[in-house]
């Protein structure tokens, strides 16, 4: 590969193409073997000397062979990084060759010489209709210093000098020979083109000279950090060749793409761009499930060693996510979405929401991030809902979707985080839609605490929520608007749970909150709460599902500051609520126990 500077426009019209998709398929053969050789140590050797063989020997060899897996991961891991690197080279070569092969074309009809330095000679000719004069040939070069700048008042007089003084209020270079500005277009375009491939070429050799193996046969942590900085070098100067490809699509146009490919070529892109195909809306869940533990394997590594408590808040839910996705009592459980970006992205399924004929995607809220706390706390909540859902149809799955950053204390009185997370949270959806086997999939979006804020603003925009059958608002300070029309999913199908001891339920408007501290707690009279109406009201029109009185609040019941605010997912602290949104979820709606608005 030419460095930069060094590339020519000859080398590019002599590129074979064929050559690089030729090394770009060696690779990905090379890394299918690793992959293949790494399942046989596991399967076949690994496996079944653990099985057969007891005492200090066996252990010994099963560690070796351990050791052995782990090397021809990292072979698979790499070899596929560049077969992915190479084949975006090749393509992206190939518009900026195609153009330069047309303009040399262009100057052969026309006789005109393309010199080495890529300055083109053309011919006298024409008369100049000013003067009368013959003009001499002449020599352009693409985009140099004055020629073709679109300048105003350059003239070229008869003898092919500049003159500044001639064609005043010229709205460009005037030239007495018709082959001039011919030329100027050729040579402009041969410039572009080359200048288009050099910036092409070191983009991916920046990227390839990162993909060079340390010495020794260690694969250590270290080694995997080093592997997850190459995933964002391949992937970072990729990006031309996968916004073609995919990243600059729809949902629907992305599910189209991948089902036109073979399933040889799936697990090339899944090998080489796991980050990108991993958390893209639009590919199916075992895909995304597939590459995003890489992803999540590759995360951790690369955040081991680092400093700081929002480092080891994610590093630790990052692990306390892989230990759910091997504990049996969670499967079948698919990771759609990770990612160390802001406060942490994570979006689990519990159970296949492609093969679900009833999905629903839950948007956690204030103080929601990606820790400790996450795989058994957040997570769990949806975990909760898809198993309560299984008893009325096992056709169904819930994801929880932490693809925003939820507020802390301090953001949780604005609406700007659930401004910035609805556009991705409909996307997500549309994707869901996409991408599920069934007709007519029944879907419900859950948003509890701010994240029904953040489910009410993603249901405001036009068209609502993407293929969305039912909303559920679990704990709600509002979803910004004054009634359940709104929400676009039509009358009967927004269905609210509100705690009579939930306290965020009954926050008072913004005008309102302060007078807290000058004449005590305020009435609740008032229906309109800190983001809109508020949703249990009779006003609101939505259906109030049951969900008990729930614990006291602020330690009054011992058991924490908002037990009751927590509980909706629990079957066991709140069973009617649990039970409900079960319901819901499984696309018995008429079946739910309700209460009276407030």
């Amino acid at each position: 590969m030419a460095t930069a500077s060094s590339l020519t426009w000859q080398q590019l019209r002599d590129l074979k193409l064929s050559e690089l998709t030729g090394a770009a398929d060696g690779w990905a053969a090379a890394s299918r073997r690793a992959d293949a050789a790494r399942e046989r140590v596991d399967a076949e050797m690994s496996g079944s000397l653990s099985k057969t063989q007891e005492g200090e020997s066996a252990k010994s060899a099963v560690k070796r062979l351990k050791r052995l897996s782990k090397n021809f991961h990292y072979i698979h891991t790499e070899t596929g990084l560049i077969r992915g690197a190479v084949d975006g080279l090749a393509t992206e070569l190939e518009s900026p060759r195609r153009r330069l092969r047309s303009a040399l074309d262009e100057a052969a009809s026309h006789g005109y010489k393309v010199n080495t330095d890529g300055t083109i000679d053309y011919p006298a000719g024409g008369e100049n209709g000013i003067t009368g004069a013959k003009i001499p040939g002449g020599t352009v070069l693409g985009n140099n210093g004055l020629v073709g700048s679109g300048n105003p008042g350059l003239y070229l007089d008869g003898d092919g000098k500049y003159d500044p003084g001639k064609g005043p209020g010229s709205p460009a270079l005037i030239s007495p020979n018709p082959h001039r500005a011919k030329a100027q277009g050729i040579a402009d375009r041969l410039a572009y083109a080359l200048r288009e491939a050099r910036e092409i070429d070191e983009r991916y050799r920046a990227a390839l000279h990162k993909l060079r193996a340390a010495t020794g046969v260690d694969v250590t942590t270290k080694t995997w950090a080093d592997v997850a900085g190459d995933v964002d070098a391949v992937g970072g100067a990729a990006r031309h060749y996968l916004a073609d490809r995919v990243l600059d699509k729809s949902p629907t146009e992305r599910k189209e793409w991948w089902d036109r490919l073979s399933e040889e070529e799936r697990q090339e892109y899944i090998t080489s761009f796991p980050d990108v195909i991993g958390n893209l809306d639009g590919i199916p869940a075992v895909a995304r499930d597939e590459a995003n533990r890489e992803n999540l394997s590759l995360t951790i590594a690369s955040l081991e060693g680092q400093k700081g408590d929002a480092v080891q808040d994610k590093l630790q839910g990052l692990k306390g996510l892989q230990d759910s996705l091997k504990e049996s009592k969670y499967q079948p459980m698919y990771l759609l979405g990770v990612g160390d970006q802001g406060n942490g992205r994570a979006i689990v399924s519990y159970g296949n929401p492609d093969t679900a004929k009833n999905v629903s995607a839950y948007v956690p809220g204030l103080g929601t991030k990606l820790s400790s706390d996450f795989a058994d706390g957040t997570a769990r909540r949806a975990f909760q809902t898809a198993k309560g859902a299984q008893v009325y149809d096992p056709s169904s799955a819930s994801i929880v979707w932490l693809g925003y950053d939820a507020p802390g204390l301090m953001g949780v009185a604005s609406a700007t985080d659930a401004e910035k997370g609805a556009p991705a949270y409909n996307q997500f959806m549309d994707g869901i839609q996409a991408t599920n086997e069934h007709k007519n999939p029944h879907i419900t979006a859950i948003g509890h605490s701010y994240g029904s804020l953040a489910v009410g603003t993603a249901a405001r925009e036009p068209g609502g929520i993407p293929g969305v059958d039912d909303i559920v608002l679990l704990g709600s300070p509002g979803t910004g608007a004054q009634h359940a029309s709104e929400l676009n999913v039509g009358k009967g199908h927004v269905f609210v749970g509100s705690a009579d001891n939930d306290p965020v339920t009954h926050l008072p408007p913004k005008k309102d909150f302060f007078s807290i501290f000058t004449s005590g707690p305020p009435k609740y009279g008032d229906d309109q709460l800190w983001f809109g109406r508020d949703p249990a009201s009779k006003d609101f029109g939505a259906t109030r599902m049951e969900s008990g009185d729930g614990p006291l609040a602020f330690g009054l019941s011992g058991k924490g500051a908002t037990p009751a605010h927590s509980g909706y997912f629990d079957p066991e602290r709140n069973p009617s609520a649990a039970d409900n949104i079960a319901r819901i979820v499984a696309g018995q709606s008429d079946t739910i126990s309700t209460e009276a608005p407030r």
